[in-house]
């Protein structure tokens, strides 16, 4: 199992103790949502076949942002709430980090350590994968 990074696993302790506070998924779910709603929208011209994630479900756009600091910056849109919010959780996760704490990121171990393995679709999980493999790509 990957070597996770100090600052990655305080910022999923973060997460971890919020999801602790609701007693059922459909409140963890109804959280991840808001999350999505929470996050600003992408610009109209950013939506576009280059930051389109294939493999998805659902309609999702991931848009790098330069970084001098060799940091992974991204932002995030989907047309489906839940799909939002997951990518809301991935930008609270690895935004702002290092390449290499990037590319050992296990998007499998994070959903099981927030219970969400179980509680998503195959197809959900699989455009989860899909998503953080473009990550890993834009930081190689």
């Amino acid at each position: 199992m990957p070597v996770m990074s100090a600052q990655l696993q305080a910022r999923l302790t973060t997460l971890l103790e919020e999801f602790e506070l609701f007693d059922d998924w459909e409140e963890r779910y109804r959280y991840i949502i808001d999350l999505g709603k929470d996050m600003p929208p992408l610009k109209a011209e950013e939506r576009n076949d280059a930051t389109r994630v294939l493999g998805c479900a659902s309609q999702v756009w991931l848009v790098m942002d330069p970084s001098p600091d060799d940091a992974l910056r991204f932002r995030g849109e989907s047309d489906a709430f839940i799909v939002k919010g997951l990518i809301a959780i991935l930008v609270r996760l690895l935004d702002g980090l290092p390449c290499h704490a990037v590319q050992s990121f296990s998007i499998r171990d994070t959903l099981h350590r927030l219970g969400l393995d179980e509680a998503l679709s195959s197809q959900r999980t699989n455009g989860l994968v899909s998503m953080v493999e473009r990550l890993k790509k834009a930081t190689a």
